[in-house]
């Protein structure tokens, strides 16, 4: 995808600040121990996959996590990259700890999620995608909650991209069979 001046130099900028903020708090994958910054790249190249992607959802995708994980704020996101980036990632940020036990964060959660706009969504689906592809075999005994959580987020991401919400689903549901047969051996 050829991007405008201005488009690729968010990107690269978002990539820069993402890497910096994760990497500023040691941040690392839960069971893998990567460094963090592998996540939000991989959701970003999801995102990149898609015929009719802009630059925004790569930016969004970027810094999915910055103000969920690390010491930045949404005031910080609005001032380095915007409005609209600001926007994107309060849909895309959990609530905080504070709002309830994770029963209650997850309805809360979900409800926000329903009111994002399609292209929000089309991330949070790239997200859900990268986040459970392997779950089953690293998850222990969290990955049916986990599982059972990011159905429920795809119960209300309807208007993001249409092909991957469909893969992200059967990505799911087979994560769920594996899960199961380990159960039950």
């Amino acid at each position: 995808m050829i991007y405008s001046v201005y488009g690729a130099s968010m990107i690269a900028r978002a990539q820069d600040f993402a890497t910096a903020a994760h990497y500023a708090v040691g941040q690392r994958r839960k069971f893998t121990n990567e460094p963090y910054i592998v996540h939000p790249r991989a959701v970003a190249g999801i995102i990149q996959a898609l015929p009719d992607h802009t630059w925004m959802q790569v930016v969004w995708a970027w810094l999915h996590d910055t103000v969920e994980d690390t010491e930045i704020s949404l005031d910080v996101i609005h001032t380095s990259f915007g409005s609209e980036i600001a926007r994107g990632l309060y849909y895309l940020t959990n609530v905080e700890r504070e709002a309830g036990n994770r029963k209650l964060r997850h309805r809360l959660n979900i409800e926000r999620l329903a009111g994002a706009p399609p292209r929000v969504q089309t991330v949070k689906i790239a997200d859900i995608k990268d986040n459970t592809k392997n779950i089953a075999a690293l998850g222990g005994s969290f990955a049916p909650v986990f599982l059972q959580e990011k159905e429920d987020a795809m119960a209300v991401l309807t208007r993001g991209d249409q092909v991957l919400w469909s893969l992200t689903m059967d990505q799911i549901l087979k994560q769920k069979q594996e899960v199961a047969l380990v159960q039950e051996a």
